[in-house]
């Protein structure tokens, strides 16, 4: 087994934060508004889930959302 000793530096170390511009807060919002539409058509039985998926997909294609990974 290797063991690797760290420095001050990287036990303090924290990840950077990732500071939202305007237009990617506005794409979370229009993904989090597309997919809320699309899950009230899905409930309605107005669309399929095999096409919910696909819908899904293309939300997450044309919005590039970054929170989509812990969105269910």
């Amino acid at each position: 087994m290797q063991v690797t000793k760290l420095t001050p530096e990287q036990m303090n170390a924290a990840p950077k934060k990732h500071e939202y511009t305007e237009k990617e807060m506005q794409q979370e919002y229009s993904y989090m508004l597309a997919q809320q539409m699309t899950k009230k058509l899905f409930d309605k039985g107005l669309i399929s889930e095999e096409e919910l998926h696909k819908i899904t997909a293309k939300n997450r294609e044309t919005f590039s959302p970054k929170l989509a990974a812990i969105m269910p």
